[in-house]
């Protein structure tokens, strides 16, 4: 975990509140791992007599090995690396990343990804939505914009790398797509980790969250992902003339209240971003339950005082961590 300066005004007692929350949480991240950040020059600790892989970000002089970079010592086996801080998205094939379409060129859709070159999502690399898998014809190019056109936010995974060090994306399932009804918040990538679920349905809130791993992030309206070819059309011609009777109106506008829980999750991510806290399903619930029991109203969420009151519980919750 990396603190950040607050870059909020603060009154006198807010910032002895907030500078002890930091010192706490300082003291934490030092015990837990006393080479944790390092600055250019900086000694990293190793044990020479087992034999270890120098990774990006090392260099080993006069048998002593050193940083190159500003960031955060990693160890994977016998490998030490430093991962640098603030950095541009470091992509790899498998990640799960949330884009902003820029352009619809032929067979195929420029993704705006928060990394040096636009991700490319091919016509033949998407999920068709009449979920058939065939071949893509003429008919299916003249009808790309009826899937995406610019400025829509979709989620797609890292198939590979082209040639010129660009990104291929697939979204070959039916979790992947567009996304609609909710917002698209920006942290920076170190801030996210990856993991084995990066798709969080919270079904107590009716809220889909998606934690990209190139820094975007989505809240919005939970969708259901249904598979076409498990669902019998005539069903399905039912259920929907069925369903746009009975709620009219309702299908097209989201309720108040998601709206709001929406907004509530939005602001307890950039408050995160903020602190340089690592953005969790569980940190970022933390937060919003937070924000609910203090009665903080989602736009004061931004305000000093909330910062100072999340830093405070961070380092409460770790410390308690520590002692289970």
């Amino acid at each position: 975990m990396v603190m950040r300066k607050l870059q909020l005004p603060l009154s006198q007692t807010q910032k002895v509140r907030f500078d002890r929350a930091i010192e706490r949480l300082h003291s934490l991240s030092s015990t837990a791992n006393s080479d944790a950040s390092v600055i250019v020059t900086d000694s990293i600790p190793v044990n020479h007599d087992d034999a270890f892989l120098k990774g990006h970000g090392t260099s080993e002089v006069n048998g002593e090995l050193l940083a190159t970079v500003c960031g955060v010592v990693e160890r994977v086996d016998k490998l030490v690396y430093v991962r640098t801080l603030r950095a541009r998205y470091k992509p790899e094939v498998g990640d799960i990343v949330v884009g902003r379409v820029i352009e619809v060129a032929q067979k195929r859709w420029r993704v705006e990804l928060n990394f040096n070159q636009d991700g490319v999502l091919m016509l033949s690399s998407m999920n068709m939505p009449d979920g058939i898998q065939r071949r893509r014809t003429s008919v299916d190019e003249l009808n790309m914009r009826n899937i995406f056109v610019e400025h829509d936010v979709v989620c797609a995974e890292v198939r590979n790398f082209q040639h010129d060090g660009s990104l291929q994306l697939q979204a070959r399932s039916q979790k992947y797509g567009k996304l609609e009804k909710g917002q698209l918040l920006k942290v920076d990538p170190y801030l996210v980790k990856r993991s084995k679920h990066h798709f969080h349905y919270i079904e107590s809130l009716g809220i889909d969250l998606i934690i990209g791993c190139n820094g975007f992030i989505w809240v919005g309206e939970h969708v259901e992902v249904r598979d076409p070819m498990a669902i019998d059309d005539q069903k399905d011609e039912d259920m929907i003339s069925s369903s746009a009777e009975n709620t009219g109106k309702e299908q097209i506008f989201t309720l108040l209240e998601t709206r709001q829980t929406i907004c509530r999750m939005g602001n307890a991510i950039r408050v995160l971003s903020n602190l340089g806290f690592t953005v969790t399903l569980e940190i970022i619930m933390e937060t919003v339950n937070l924000s609910n029991s203090k009665n903080v109203d989602i736009h004061d969420m931004l305000g000093s005082e909330f910062h100072v009151v999340v830093a405070e519980n961070e380092a409460e919750r770790r410390r308690t961590k520590r002692k289970k």
